[in-house]
């Protein structure tokens, strides 16, 4: 049975951090590119970034740039999500997904269920 469990959301004063996990089983993790996703309320899932399999290649959301770090351990079947500098509209559920293929082509196949990071004084 394929899962990815995330973990570490929680509630952030504006500026803090939180790191994201997310663990895999199920399928083979480390020959997929795997990426965050976030939705918040009322708007459209959006993608936030996304690692290659050996964590060669991120790509990152301009709202996120700068700020946000991706990186996965595939000894561990996990893939991580540092957030720095949060911000209000950082506030979502963030979720995981594995991608069909090797590197970052958007076409995912497998996903998470979401842990809600919210940022608010």
């Amino acid at each position: 049975e394929v899962q990815l469990v995330e973990s570490g959301g929680g509630l952030v004063q504006p500026g803090g951090s939180l790191r994201l996990s997310c663990a895999a089983s199920g399928f083979p993790f480390s020959s997929f590119a795997m990426s965050w996703f976030r939705q918040a309320p009322g708007k459209e899932r959006e993608w936030v970034s996304c690692t290659s399999v050996r964590g060669g290649s991120m790509y990152y959301a301009d709202s996120v740039k700068g700020r946000f770090t991706i990186s996965r351990d595939n000894a561990k079947n996990t893939v991580y999500l540092q957030m720095n500098s949060l911000k209000p509209e950082d506030t979502a559920v963030y979720y995981c997904a594995a991608d069909r293929v090797y590197f970052c082509s958007g076409n995912t196949n497998y996903w998470g269920q979401g842990t809600q990071v919210s940022v608010s004084s």
